[in-house]
């Protein structure tokens, strides 16, 4: 990394991120900056608690012969993140070190209440104080929140006034105040760039697909976001032959099921309350009204995979969300729909391994990037903000 391209502190730290533990030497190599500069730098990050001075490379056992090499390392808590996913039913949150490591979680139920304003924000306050307390780090330590929720937010962390559900799922923040930068993302964003990881050079839409159908999309390796932050939203399948709604996977096989209630063996795993949420289980069973329903799953995500794949020539779809644990019956369907109608590009249809966690991984990610994309302008444990001098 040139030196041009911020302070020595700014380009020192940069590379502090990137590393473990790095001598002055490794630290000239890799940034171009000078050793008295690279030194100075590390002292004003050590000061600042950013970097911890380790045992010098002798007594680590990589030095013999002459002066001891100084060696330096991040400090990974120097501050933690927090990363909130705040769904319509539940809150889910993780605190995490610098390196991404989650420290602490706590989740909550909402309910039926997840609509009501002041019970979601009383939720997401006390859910992460909680999470804090688990990961035994106080509200001081905190760089910074990022909060995912499902609805489309701009690059002020804005969503579009529509007057009913957007306005809940984005009533504005204040109840976090005091705990570092709050940023404000779509959940399904977050969801792509906690699986851009494992889809490597990918064009890819990361699907939450449970209550909902929401996408977060990467193009050539740079998420989408669109104006007022719409791409990706999926209300449009309002308009899509066969498909009708946003509705997810779970949300779509619960109407299923009702809508088959009459044709239901009494000791079918679908009888009875909460039968919906066995339909796959009782599909492995060979139940015909769970395999109906599966096979209408199936054909339903296969449309909503063509119509992302039609407009954004993508390589892959990850089906996302505590859902894709269980529903690979539905995407063996899908993927059958897909091999035989006639649309190309055909996109890899595969399920998410981060489960209900999609969202939450995400957010710390997210939040991790933040902090890295203006450290020094950030407090450590109470310390000062840096202050700024040229690379030399």
């Amino acid at each position: 990394m040139p030196a041009s391209r911020g302070t020595s502190s700014e380009v020192l730290l940069a590379y502090a991120f990137d590393s473990g533990a790095f001598t002055a030497t490794e630290a000239m190599a890799a940034t171009g900056l000078t050793r008295s500069t690279v030194l100075a730098a590390c002292d004003e990050l050590v000061a600042l608690g950013w970097l911890t001075a380790l045992d010098d490379a002798r007594a680590a056992g990589e030095y013999r012969k002459g002066r001891p090499a100084r060696r330096y390392a991040l400090d990974d808590r120097a501050g933690v993140v927090v990363g909130v996913d705040a769904g319509q039913h539940r809150v889910s949150v993780a605190v995490a070190d610098l390196r991404g490591t989650v420290l602490g979680r706590s989740v909550a139920s909402l309910g039926e209440d997840g609509l009501d304003v002041a019970v979601r924000l009383r939720a997401l306050s006390d859910t992460v104080a909680a999470a804090l307390a688990a990961a035994g780090a106080e509200p001081t330590e905190v760089l910074t929140v990022v909060v995912g929720i499902p609805a489309p937010v701009d690059a002020h962390g804005a969503s579009p006034v529509d007057g009913r559900y957007w306005d809940r799922m984005n009533p504005g923040f204040d109840a976090l105040g005091g705990l570092g930068r709050v940023v404000v993302e779509n959940d399904a964003n977050l969801a792509a760039l906690a699986e851009r990881p494992s889809s490597g050079d990918a064009s890819f839409a990361a699907l939450l697909s449970g209550e909902r159908f929401g996408a977060g999309i990467v193009v050539d390796g740079v998420l989408l976001r669109g104006a007022r932050g719409g791409a990706g939203e999926m209300r449009v399948l309002d308009l899509v032959d066969g498909v009708h709604s946003s509705d997810g996977i779970g949300a779509t096989a619960r109407v299923l099921v009702a809508e088959a209630a009459d044709r239901i063996a009494p000791g079918s795993l679908l009888a009875g309350r909460g039968g919906s949420e066995r339909v796959f289980e009782a599909a492995a069973v060979g139940d015909p009204v769970a395999l109906e329903v599966v096979d209408r799953l199936g054909d339903r995500l296969a449309r909503v995979c063509v119509l992302l794949a039609s407009l954004l020539d993508i390589d892959r779809v990850v089906v996302a969300g505590a859902v894709a644990s269980v529903a690979e019956p539905v995407l063996v369907r899908a993927r059958g729909h897909l091999a035989s109608w006639d649309f190309d590009p055909v996109p890899e249809l595969v399920a998410s391994r981060l489960g209900a966690d999609v969202v939450v991984l995400g957010a710390v990610a997210r939040a991790i990037d933040v902090v890295r994309g203006d450290p020094l302008a950030l407090p450590v444990a109470g310390r000062p903000v840096s202050v700024r001098v040229a690379a030399g």
